[in-house]
C-alpha cells in the first residue's frame, strides 16, 4: 500500500472524459492510490466500474471503493484487488476486515478525537489508514465537517501511529505543509478530476510530495 498520491474519483467533475479515462491518465502521472467513489450507482454498475478501472490501473496504483464493502466483496470473488473505505456511518471495519481478509486494504474516515480514540480499542490490523479531513471547504463533499486546516491535521495525526492522508480542499501550496504535518499521502479530487491534463496534474503533486520529503 503506497498512499503518496490519492484520486478519489467524481463523474461529473470528470465530464466527457469519464472516470476510467480520468484515472488511467492520473495514474499514469504517478497516482498510486484510487478510490472508485460512486453514491448512486447500483452494486452492478460499481461493480463493472472496479473491473474497468482494475483494467485501466493494470496493477499500477491500489484500487479501493467507497462505502460499499458488498461491491468490494463481489469484486474480490472476481479475482479483483479491491479494497473499502468506510467513513464513520458505513458498515462497521471490523466487518469489513473480517469479509475480506488480512490482505485487503481498509480505510477509515476519521476527523474527530472520538474517532481517533475509536481506533485505539480496535485490533491491530483492521484498519490500514485514516482518512483525515476535510482541510478545506469543499463542494465535493457539501456535508463536510468543519475544516481542521493544516493545524488541525497536524493534532489529530499526532496522536494516531496510523498513516493519515489528509483530504478535502488540497491544494497545491498545501503539499508541503501537510507532508510536515506528518501526512502520509495527499487525496485530491477536483485537483485531478477537473484537470485539463490529469496526467500533468498528478506529477506536479507527486514532484512536490517528493521534494517535501528531502
Amino acid at each position: 500500500m503506497k498512499l503518496d498520491l490519492y484520486l478519489v474519483t467524481d463523474a461529473t467533475l470528470s465530464g466527457e472524459r469519464g472516470v476510467v479515462e480520468t484515472v488511467r491518465q492520473a495514474v499514469n502521472g504517478g497516482v498510486t492510490i484510487v478510490q472508485l467513489r460512486e453514491k448512486h450507482g447500483s452494486a452492478a454498475d460499481q461493480l463493472r466500474q472496479l473491473e474497468e478501472l482494475a483494467e485501466a490501473i493494470d496493477g499500477r496504483a491500489d484500487l479501493v471503493i467507497n462505502d460499499r464493502l458488498d461491491v468490494a466483496v463481489a469484486a474480490r470473488a472476481r479475482g479483483l484487488r479491491v479494497g473499502v473505505h468506510l467513513g464513520q456511518g458505513d458498515d462497521a471495519v471490523t466487518r469489513a476486515r473480517a469479509e475480506l481478509g488480512p490482505d485487503a486494504i481498509v480505510g477509515l474516515t476519521a476527523n474527530t478525537r472520538a474517532h481517533r480514540e475509536a481506533v485505539v480499542l480496535m485490533d491491530p490490523g483492521t484498519i490500514d489508514y485514516l482518512g483525515v479531513g476535510v482541510i478545506r471547504p469543499t463542494t465535493t463533499k457539501p456535508d463536510h465537517p468543519p475544516a481542521l486546516g493544516v493545524s488541525g491535521f497536524r493534532e489529530f495525526a499526532a496522536h494516531t501511529e496510523l498513516p493519515c492522508v489528509a483530504i478535502g480542499g488540497v491544494q497545491f501550496a498545501d503539499v508541503v505543509p501537510l507532508r510536515t504535518a506528518g501526512a502520509a499521502g495527499i487525496a485530491l479530487v477536483s485537483a485531478l478530476c477537473a484537470a485539463p491534463h490529469p496526467a500533468e496534474a498528478a506529477r506536479m503533486f507527486l514532484s512536490e510530495w517528493q521534494e517535501a520529503a528531502r
